[in-house]
């Protein structure tokens, strides 16, 4: 049996893709097995500024996304899904997803089951 675990945005590093071809996006991870005592589920804060993208991708996790700031349309198998505060965005596995270009700030939270984010097996397009 796992402990609770307790995450402050504020303390977790902002993290990128190494490879511009995944796209310009950041993220905040604030749960996973690697970084924290957890498992079963991955959690974190992704951040996209004015003119950034997030290329297409697939996973064979599910994903959530949880719009918190600004407005972003997420591409989920060719068709258009806007993301915005208050608004939870369901993606299946293997959907190829991603976000063309963002218009302003964005900010949403995300999670997968998987036990660490190193797990997650991207496949970009």
């Amino acid at each position: 049996m796992s402990a609770p675990v307790l995450v402050d945005q504020a303390d977790c590093p902002t993290e990128t893709w190494a490879d511009p071809a995944r796209g310009k996006i950041a993220w905040k991870t604030l749960i996973s097995g690697d970084v924290t005592n957890s498992t079963s589920i991955v959690a974190g804060i992704a951040i996209m500024a004015k003119g950034d993208t997030f290329a297409l991708h697939s996973h064979p996790q599910p994903e959530l996304y949880f719009g918190l700031e600004g407005e972003v349309d997420v591409q989920i198998n060719g068709a258009a899904h806007c993301l915005k505060p208050g608004v939870a965005l369901f993606i299946p596995g293997d959907a190829v997803h991603g976000v063309l270009a963002a218009d302003q700030p964005v900010r949403w939270f995300y999670t997968f089951a998987a036990d660490a984010f190193p797990d997650i097996a991207y496949t970009f397009a």
